[in-house]
């Protein structure tokens, strides 16, 4: 993963609208009566209705999605106590993750006060404005009386995050690794380095899944929690012991488990060495461990260890549990998140492990082929089948448990709207990286004295998405590099002017030549453009020195597209390239072309923009469902003779059906029938894709195409990525200048995707 510098994420936090979230109308507010319906006067039915009936309120308001992520800011991350303002990034942090990982919509909440009586009062007070609450960052003991209190006055889905969220995945974890390890839960010696929150959660856990609590010994600052203390609150006398044991040196000797929630570096090699065969390390301090893996690993090969980061293996992650738990509970409307929740969650987190990784999962984690086993006995965050398997399993929980106010009784059914309430627009891109992951390809930036280019590249770079090579002056690069701390000075810089690399330049100046003589191009000329970066890129890509050209940002469109069609042009059998922008809305992707290439294509063109298109949607994982657009529908509208626009869209599409019967396309179609399956479906139904959603548009124009993509970028608040050219015989992308890093690091990754293609094809 790439180092999070201090003014990466300032900046992330900065730039744009301050912040992570915000507050997003869910229903039409454009009309006056829209207006009226959604305040006065229609508003007022909803709130009798709710009067009558508070269940009501579930069904009129957003309460049932709704979740207050609540901290006074005592025990921030592990920044201590920060206070409730300083502490408000994190929550907002929690909310961005509960809504991608599970569509739960969040409010955060700051509380300024250290009083545990006016905490608990503030949260029953605004308690009905929510479906569940997660108490976030809140210090031990406090933390756990605030719990306890909240949990027997109020009647929806509670949970401090920090004690049981750790809880559950350690817990899963760890029956998982006594499996590998053939050890019996109820036998094995624990040892529990930590008494706080977490550490107190996580252990009682273990003993709700089977760990005997006389097996355990745990540890503060103090040393051993012994019956003869006299310094217990009555949260550590839970685990209080009677051997006499004092030190970690002591109870380590002969454990089989060692679980640390307490400080780096207090797990020595010779304690790992001292522990029985195969022991289990759950070393979880973040951000540095109780021991680091490399350690671990060097005193004992047999350990099986796990850690709280991300760049080791078994990661204990809080993300595998919190949006999925609130998820279920949610769902069937649970009065709270009891015990057998949490174990349920448990069980199925420790079971999905066991079963087959998607490939997806291995190359996000540039892993080949990921098994359960001492490396992986811990799902891995980017698993998307964890909604559809914690979720179920915690509704299924609540239900059983008769905590559920609304079962579920088609699971199938669930499961299905589980996966869609994510839609596509995370997945799609998580996919595009996925697969860009699997096989980097080097990507030459010719504009590599531009500072959003080396953003993006550094990000590609430490990412594991591609390869960047950079062309310009290499002294002002490096220094642009060092000023602005972007750790990517291992990257290859090429300055095509210099004598350092004269032989390459004329290598490309003699193929320039070869390839333009006869189109007015001189060997002096050749010579001259062979120096030009876009030029000189292209030629890397074409010559095989790199797999892929980024360029744009500084430059007009042209400037790029004219060289890379002179030099590389239209693969074989095509006589023309087209391009597509992928648009990201909250009703998944769709795919728009042309949109940058053909200024008025004829019948031909439009076809092959769609067969180019629906190639290009496929390699993302997503079966093309494509509608020739016009302003008529199957000739319904009667037009001019002298108007040709619906005519080249109907021999197109007359074209595709009969040497492309599996494709799913049609028209000519207006974008509303296209966009709206219902009102296709009722007038059209003869039509082929009006028993499916589409997301491929196909524009007569390229006016109508790039109208189209920037208003739904500019007013319908879609992310728009691309031009994507579609048909070159190279991979060559062209980003739009004054574009953003993002979309940067995107048009990169899918230029890795464009290679790794273009490599297979090739074999």
């Amino acid at each position: 993963m790439a180092k999070i510098t201090k003014e990466d994420a300032l900046r992330y936090h900065e730039e744009g609208r301050p912040g992570k979230i915000e507050v997003v109308p869910t229903k039409p507010h454009r009309t006056q009566r829209d207006l009226s319906l959604a305040y006065s006067p229609g508003v007022a039915f909803p709130c009798l209705e709710i009067e009558k009936n508070k269940e009501d309120i579930y069904k009129y308001t957003s309460k049932g999605n709704l979740v207050a992520v609540i901290s006074n800011g005592t025990a921030v991350l592990g920044l201590g106590d920060i206070g409730a303002d300083a502490g408000k990034p994190v929550m907002e942090g929690k909310g961005l993750l509960f809504k991608i990982f599970a569509d739960v919509d969040v409010f955060d909440i700051e509380v300024d006060t250290h009083d545990v009586d006016k905490f608990i009062d503030t949260v029953k007070n605004i308690a009905v404005t929510f479906g569940g609450i997660n108490l976030e960052d809140i210090k031990a003991p406090e933390c756990f009386e605030i719990e306890e209190r909240l949990k027997k006055e109020l009647q929806i889905p509670l949970m401090h995050d920090d004690q049981h969220g750790t809880a559950i995945i350690s817990a899963a974890g760890w029956l998982n690794a006594l499996e590998i390890a053939g050890k019996k839960k109820e036998e094995v010696k624990i040892v529990v380095n930590g008494a706080g929150a977490s550490a107190i959660a996580c252990t009682k856990m273990l003993v709700s899944v089977g760990a005997s609590i006389e097996n355990i010994v745990m540890l503060d600052t103090k040393g051993v929690l012994r019956k003869d203390r006299t310094d217990l609150n009555k949260y550590k006398q839970i685990f209080a012991t009677s051997r006499d044991i004092r030190t970690l040196n002591d109870a380590i000797q002969g454990a089989d488990v060692f679980l640390g929630l307490s400080t780096k570096n207090i797990l020595s090699k010779e304690m790992v060495r001292s522990m029985a065969d195969n022991p289990i390390v759950f070393a979880m301090a973040n951000p540095d461990p109780e021991i680091s893996y490399d350690d671990a690993m060097d005193a004992r090969p047999d350990v099986l260890m796990a850690t709280g980061r991300s760049d080791y293996p078994n990661q204990v992650n809080n993300v595998l549990g919190f949006p999925y738990i609130f998820r279920g509970a949610l769902d069937v409307r649970a009065t709270c998140i009891n015990e057998e929740m949490k174990i349920a969650a448990v069980h199925a987190l420790a079971a999905l492990a066991k079963e087959d990784v998607p490939e997806n999962v291995s190359a996000a984690y540039k892993v080949k082929n990921l098994m359960f086993g001492r490396d992986y006995f811990i799902p891995k965050p980017l698993d998307m089948r964890l909604i559809t398997t914690v979720a179920p399993a915690v509704a299924k929980a609540a239900m059983d448990s008769g905590v559920a106010r609304k079962p579920i009784t088609d699971w199938d059914a669930y499961k299905a709207e589980l996966s869609r309430r994510l839609g596509l627009e995370n997945q799609l891109v998580r996919r595009i990286t996925l697969k860009a992951r699997t096989a980097p390809k080097r990507i030459v930036f010719p504009e590599g004295n531009n500072l959003k280019i080396l953003r993006a590249a550094k990000e590609v770079y430490h990412e594991g998405i591609a390869i960047p090579i950079l062309l310009g002056d290499v002294d002002e690069i490096r220094n642009l590099i060092a000023e602005n701390h972007l750790d990517i000075a291992d990257l290859q810089i090429i300055d095509p002017r210099v004598s350092a690399f004269e032989a390459q330049r004329m290598q490309y100046a003699e193929m320039i030549w070869k390839k333009r003589q006869r189109k007015g191009i001189t060997h002096d000329a050749a010579i001259g453009l062979a120096k030009n970066r876009n030029y000189f890129g292209i030629m890397m890509v074409e010559t095989g020195q790199a797999d892929a050209m980024v360029s744009g940002v500084t430059c007009e469109y042209g400037d790029v597209m004219a060289p890379a069609l002179k030099l590389i042009g239209p693969r074989p059998g095509l006589n023309r390239i087209s391009s597509m922008y992928m648009v990201i809305t909250k009703r998944g992707p769709f795919f728009f072309a042309d949109t940058t290439v053909n200024l008025d294509p004829d019948w031909q063109t439009l076809a092959d923009a769609a067969l180019l298109t629906a190639e290009m949607v496929r390699r993302f994982n997503i079966e093309p469902v494509i509608a020739m657009l016009s302003y008529s529908n199957f000739g319904f509208i009667k037009v001019s003779q002298h108007t040709t626009g619906p005519e080249k869209v109907r021999q197109a599409t007359k074209f595709l059906h009969k040497n492309y019967p599996d494709l799913l396309v049609d028209g000519e179609i207006q974008a509303n029938f296209a966009l709206n399956s219902e009102m296709l479906k009722s007038t059209f139904p003869f039509s082929k894709i009006a028993n499916h959603n589409v997301n491929t548009l196909i524009f007569p124009t390229l006016s109508a195409g790039n109208i189209a993509y920037k208003i739904m970028q500019e007013i319908g608040g879609a992310e728009v990525i691309g031009p994507i050219l579609m048909g070159m015989n190279k991979p060559i992308h062209v980003v739009p200048m004054q574009c953003s890093v993002r979309e940067i690091v995107h048009m990169a990754t899918i230029a890795v995707v464009d290679a790794q293609h273009a490599a297979k094809t090739e074999k």
